[in-house]
């Protein structure tokens, strides 16, 4: 006969059964956090898909991405709004997550791909390709994935002296950013009138004219990436005892942090191709999560449903702040995320972390 066997603390319930034998932590608030920030983001999604030039009211918002309503609406909703709409959920989500693995990796507040010249080393290679004219046939999501993975590689490889810590990946992933930057720049000081235009509407970060192609790629990616991160999440937890603990808990240090920096770096690398570098999600997202659930750490799931919630709202604000106006999102995300980086950094400096 199989019994149960609780164990409470303040914040969190451990159990064990007997048969099979299984043990885990439950944690009311990180439960409800997940599920309270799932609502949110399905209903600014579904605010999204229903407001334009063409209002569909909320309730009729589900039923019509189910395939039912009248002809207008139904154009409006799954052919107009949903890519759109689709595209920021995901990458909110990816850049949520990866977010998250690069804090707990290097164990530092401040790291982001953002921050640490992933979405740089995309850039990069977009406006190298519209530049220089290579690469024509891979697109700028072709450019931009590759141009991704690349620096996170090289960020690796220079950060290896028979393993890594987070205090290199940090300087090295400082130094590539800044390295990628000053590339980007000499690039567009080449350009041409048409390709600078064309570089710098990639490099904000935008949503507009996105549709099923930018859907797809990130879709996978994340069906992929998202449970192979929940997978690995006990032995990243034990990441934030330091190298030593985690080594003494039977943690393999090197191989946990080498597929945490991987997934970061792709989920990173499949949103900015699909929709460009949108700054300071990758960077806020795990924040606010970890303060919302209470946790020590960032955690994976609440990370990419802040994530998403984040670049929705923000995208909502673009189309509707600035009258007919429609700014790109990453402008939108770029005003919002430097007060709190300045707030992050001053509560860095007094915790005495952060760099």
């Amino acid at each position: 006969m199989t019994r149960v066997e609780p164990s409470r603390v303040p914040g969190r319930t451990a159990f064990r059964t007997t048969r099979p034998a299984v043990s885990g932590i439950l944690r009311p608030r990180a439960a409800l956090t997940c599920l309270a920030l799932a609502a949110l983001a399905f209903l600014v999604f579904c605010v999204a898909v229903g407001t334009g030039d063409y209002q569909v009211p909320v309730w009729d918002v589900v039923p019509a991405l189910w395939g039912s309503g009248d002809m207008p609406t139904l154009f409006a909703v799954r052919e107009l709004r949903l890519p759109r709409a689709l595209t920021g959920l995901l990458t909110g989500a990816a850049f949520g997550l990866s977010g998250a693995l690069f804090q707990t990796v290097t164990r530092n507040p401040l790291a982001s791909p953002d921050m640490l010249g992933i979405t740089q080393g995309a850039g990069t290679a977009v406006v190298a390709g519209i530049v220089l004219g290579f690469g024509a046939g891979l697109g700028t999501q072709g450019l931009g994935l590759g141009g991704a993975l690349a620096a996170g590689l090289l960020m690796y490889g220079l950060a290896w002296r028979g393993g890594t810590t987070g205090y290199r990946i940090v300087l090295v992933g400082i130094g590539i950013s800044w390295m990628c930057v000053s590339v980007t720049f000499y690039l567009l000081s080449r350009a041409e009138g048409y390709q600078a235009q064309q570089a710098l509407g990639w490099l904000v970060g935008n949503l507009n004219n996105r549709g099923w192609e930018h859907v797809r790629p990130l879709a996978l990616a994340l069906a992929v990436l998202l449970p192979a991160v929940l997978l690995q999440s006990r032995l990243l937890r034990t990441l934030q005892l330091g190298d030593d603990v985690a080594g003494g808990l039977g943690t393999p240090v090197q191989r946990t942090r080498m597929v945490a920096l991987l997934c970061g770096a792709g989920l990173a690398a499949f949103a900015t191709a699909a929709a460009g570098p949108i700054l300071f999600v990758a960077l806020a997202a795990p924040q606010i999560a970890r303060r919302l659930a209470g946790a020590a750490w960032p955690p994976p799931l609440a990370s990419a449903l802040t994530g998403s919630t984040l670049v929705l709202v923000s995208d909502l604000l673009a189309q509707r702040a600035v009258g007919d106006l429609m700014v790109p999102v990453g402008v939108v995300t770029g005003v919002l995320g430097a007060p709190f980086l300045l707030w992050q950094l001053s509560r860095a400096d007094k915790a005495g972390t952060g760099g």
